[in-house]
């Protein structure tokens, strides 16, 4: 699309996560100058009044949409090159918003970790947006950018140095300080609660090519057992978004056309340390059921802006080529995983794939194959996210 009023529509603006996002544009980049962008919600009054809380500019633009009514929705998407969501869980809330992006040909992006839904959005999508140009990127938060960018950044360096592609990659959480997001929480919880009543939901929920129709790929390792590290002496427990991460990182192998192998596996675990605190830490993480439970996070609820601050996260990715030959990768972010680093990421995400990507055709799509390098440079100059080589 090319004659828009805006270039971004934040979509849920009023929302935990959405303010964040619309904070960050305005601090970022102002508004009217290289990237114009609106803030969308369902209700005029909240959203006059979430702007003027924040301390945004009286004419920063305002969309009223609402799900309820098609023909507001529409509107939105006329209007703007691209749609960026916050507004999950997706399966329910996201389905009507995608397929009118699809056809219409505007660009959208957005936090999704639900796997399940993105395959049904493919399945009954890609086709149309591959006929209209619009270019639909899914998990543009910490589900999954740093894993998938990582991989891909790990993948490009070790093509350079070896000659070939790491076969085999096992991700490691070393360090992170944050909450998840209550919307993370509850995208989990509408997930399980479908994958308990539809036997076929369930088979694609357990299926680490579910995002990659018509390919199986060989056996990928469960993520599930805690066990001991003697490479790197450290217990190593499960990570809740494995069963995301992992997903978008094969279905971006595939889109890159198979540029990591046919024969490619990962897994995605947490390191909790040595000796019996470490074995300790990792048996009740590998036990935890918070983040399904009526004590996970509630949506729009979340962190201090000082707790916020004070979070990060240190994910390692270590790569080895059928031939044998290792590389390590890093990618850590500066502020918590769950808000403050996902609402840059989802931010600089819709920049650049509005600005830094024209060659990228419609279609649905990861951030690696849709901005690959240009993303990167874009999170370490603005999001406060690093890509390390370390050996």
């Amino acid at each position: 699309m090319t004659d828009t009023k805006f270039d971004i529509v934040v979509y849920g603006a009023t929302g935990f996560t959405g303010r964040l996002v619309a904070e960050y544009l305005h601090n970022t980049y102002g508004n009217g100058g290289a990237v114009r962008w609106a803030m969308a919600g369902r209700n005029q009054a909240k959203l006059e009044s979430v702007r003027d809380q924040m301390e945004l500019p009286a004419d920063t633009p305002l969309v009223v949409a609402s799900v309820d009514d098609q023909a507001s929705m529409q509107a939105l998407v006329d209007s703007t090159k691209l749609v960026l969501t916050t507004v999950g869980p997706y399966q329910l809330y996201g389905s009507e918003l995608v397929g009118l992006c699809a056809k219409s040909g505007t660009d959208y992006v957005d936090l999704c970790g639900e796997s399940v839904w993105m395959r049904h959005m493919i399945d009954a999508y890609e086709d149309d947006a591959k006929a209209s140009g619009a270019r639909i990127v899914f998990s543009c938060g910490f589900d999954s950018i740093p894993s998938d960018l990582g991989i891909y950044y790990l993948q490009k360096h070790a093509k350079e140095k070896f000659g070939q592609t790491c076969n085999k990659i096992n991700g490691r959480v070393r360090g992170m300080q944050g909450t998840f997001s209550g919307g993370t929480a509850a995208s989990l919880q509408a997930s399980l609660k479908a994958a308990k009543t539809d036997p076929e939901i369930f088979k694609l929920a357990i299926d680490h090519f579910a995002l990659v129709p018509g390919f199986d790929g060989v056996n990928q390792p469960s993520g599930e057992s805690v066990h001991y590290s003697e490479e790197l002496k450290s217990w190593v427990a499960p990570f809740i978004m494995a069963a995301i991460n992992t997903r978008n990182i094969h279905r971006s192998n595939a889109l890159l056309g198979h540029f990591y192998g046919k024969d490619f596996t990962y897994d995605e675990m947490m390191l909790t340390g040595d000796g019996d605190k470490g074995q300790a830490i990792a048996e009740h993480i590998a036990g935890d059921r918070t983040m399904a439970g009526p004590d996970a996070p509630k949506p729009g609820e979340g962190p201090s802006k000082e707790e916020r601050d004070a979070g990060f996260y240190d994910i390692m990715y270590i790569g080895e080529t059928a031939n044998g030959d290792k590389m390590v990768a890093s990618v850590q972010g500066d502020r918590d995983p769950g808000y403050g680093s996902t609402s840059k990421m989802i931010s600089e995400s819709a920049i650049c794939l509005v600005h830094d990507s024209p060659e990228t055709k419609g279609g649905i799509w990861t951030t690696a194959p849709a901005m690959g390098e240009r993303l990167i440079s874009r999170l370490e100059k603005n999001a406060g996210l690093s890509f390390t080589i370390e050996n």
